[in-house]
């Protein structure tokens, strides 16, 4: 299942951040699926590869705090998500960032575990922990022995009210997430482009503006903004606990009331609905940096699953997407990369489970001896193509395994099942749609296909970034990527 990708994640050591980085990666963050070989793929019929359910078991605490269990007891390991209904796309303007600095903040110390006693404690239990931030949910996880599952509780609990963001920890923080924009964003033209990309892309939609913030918002962040967004959103009544694992259903009810019942409730602030206006025509932007390569990006307005009027248009943008950029036998790279020679690198991709709509978007970087120009003419050639032919049985049959296939290897992980229950409650979609993404994929039909190709890749939905290089200053001293801790 492919959910959103625009997240942050916060580094607390370089062997956990890789780890976390090909899940996620796996998945939109800031998920694509394992890739299957195609050989296998067109083997793999559709209809039988439905992955077996198990039940999960759902409690609601009398504070609002809602609990999903999964039990799986192919090893002794516990994966335990806390997400909070809240990220970049619930900011307004002049905040914008604050949600990501508010993660990094909460590894700075209860009255209960000062700074750094959270780390020191799940490390002297074998834990693994980070967390991450992206347009629609803050999520924090651990993954620890079934055994020592009540430490990471006890410790979640304890920071879901009662972190105190010391001032001069946040000036300190601050600084590192300053760092860590210029590290991710400012020094890489595609990121920029990307992010100038995003804004342009649409005008009332909070999906505008980058998870990790404008820096100028970031200058004027102060601990008092972060208090007051800890207060309203950090309450139990607006998060969901996921655990997954070799664990009993029934004892984890019983360990949650005791370590979070006693939390309150708050009362959550409205959340005022930005929908986004109609786009009435091409949007164009040039990105001027220093950069060795150009680069385009296109993007055309698409619903997701919680705004579409046909619940399952999501869901062929999602097949349209595979067909083209599905592996190395989809059309992009056969015949773009392999035949014309034009780009180097292209992909498409189609954001439908977020909490808001999102866009299609394609991204590729010209040939030597192409030009940006050239690569979009041969990709709305491509999308021409799927608006005037039928897919083939075929191909469609290829595309669909590989999709579910994909879904199946991927369940495997138990941290994958966690995630995605977490994410789905998070975006307000529920986590049983996990159990109907199959079905839902396998029952897209060529006639759908192009049906949302006719009427979602249209140039009055449509949205063009260029980055054009400028000359790099062979002066400049680049700095290597910071050790970004909690």
């Amino acid at each position: 299942m492919k959910y959103k990708t625009h997240m942050i994640i916060t580094l607390a050591r370089p062997s956990l951040h890789l780890s976390l980085l090909y899940y996620l990666l796996g998945l939109t963050i800031l998920l694509l699926p394992l890739s299957v070989n195609s050989d296998t793929q067109t083997k793999i019929e559709a209809k039988s590869t439905k992955p077996p359910l198990t039940a999960v078991h759902e409690y609601v605490l009398d504070n609002g705090l809602k609990v999903l269990v999964k039990q799986d007891k192919r090893a002794p390991i516990a994966v335990m998500y806390i997400w909070y209904k809240v990220g970049s796309s619930y900011e307004q303007e002049g905040l914008t960032g604050v949600s990501h600095v508010l993660e990094h903040m909460m590894f700075k110390g209860t009255e209960k575990h000062p700074t750094g006693e959270f780390n020191r404690i799940l490390a002297e239990n074998g834990a693994q922990d980070n967390a991450f931030t992206s347009q629609d949910y803050t999520a924090y996880y651990e993954v620890i022995a079934s055994d020592r599952l009540e430490v990471a509780m006890e410790l979640e609990a304890d920071r879901m009210r009662g972190v105190l963001l010391p001032p001069e920890e946040f000036k300190k923080e601050l600084e590192v997430v300053k760092e860590e924009r210029r590290w991710r964003t400012e020094d890489k033209p595609t990121s920029m482009t990307y992010e100038q990309f995003q804004a342009n892309a649409f005008i009332n939609s909070p999906y505008r503006t980058p998870v990790i913030g404008w820096m100028t918002d970031l200058d004027n962040m102060t601990v008092k903004d972060a208090r007051a967004w800890y207060k309203k959103w950090y309450t139990p009544n607006n998060a969901t606990l996921v655990v997954a694992g070799d664990v009993e259903p029934e004892a984890i009810h019983q360990m949650v009331q005791k370590h979070f019942a006693s939390i309150k409730k708050t009362v959550l602030p409205e959340l005022k609905v930005q929908k986004e206006v109609k786009q009435i025509g091409l949007r164009s932007i040039q990105v001027k940096v220093p950069a060795k390569v150009p680069y385009l990006i296109m993007g055309y307005k698409s619903p997701n699953l919680l705004t579409a009027k046909e619940k399952w248009e999501p869901y062929a943008l999602e097949v349209l997407a595979s067909v083209l950029d599905g592996g190395s036998s989809a059309r992009l790279v056969k015949e773009l990369v392999r035949k014309q020679e034009i780009a180097t690198s292209v992909s498409a991709s189609h954001s439908g489970y977020g909490r808001l709509p999102d866009l299609f978007t394609f991204s590729g970087i010209p040939a030597k001896n192409s030009s940006v120009s050239n690569l979009r003419k041969a990709i709305e050639v491509e999308i021409d193509k799927l608006k005037t032919q039928l897919v083939s049985n075929e191909e469609l049959s290829r595309v669909k395994a590989q999709t579910i296939a994909s879904e199946v290897y991927e369940r495997d992980s138990i941290k994958h099942q966690a995630s995605v229950m977490g994410f789905l409650e998070s975006v307000g979609l529920g986590h049983r749609l996990m159990d109907e993404y199959v079905d839902n994929i396998a029952a897209i039909t060529a006639q759908q296909i192009q049906a949302v190709a006719k009427k979602y890749l249209i140039e009055d939905g449509l949205t063009v970034a260029e980055l054009i290089p400028q000359a790099i200053d062979p002066q400049k001293v680049h700095k290597p990527a910071p050790a970004l801790r909690h």
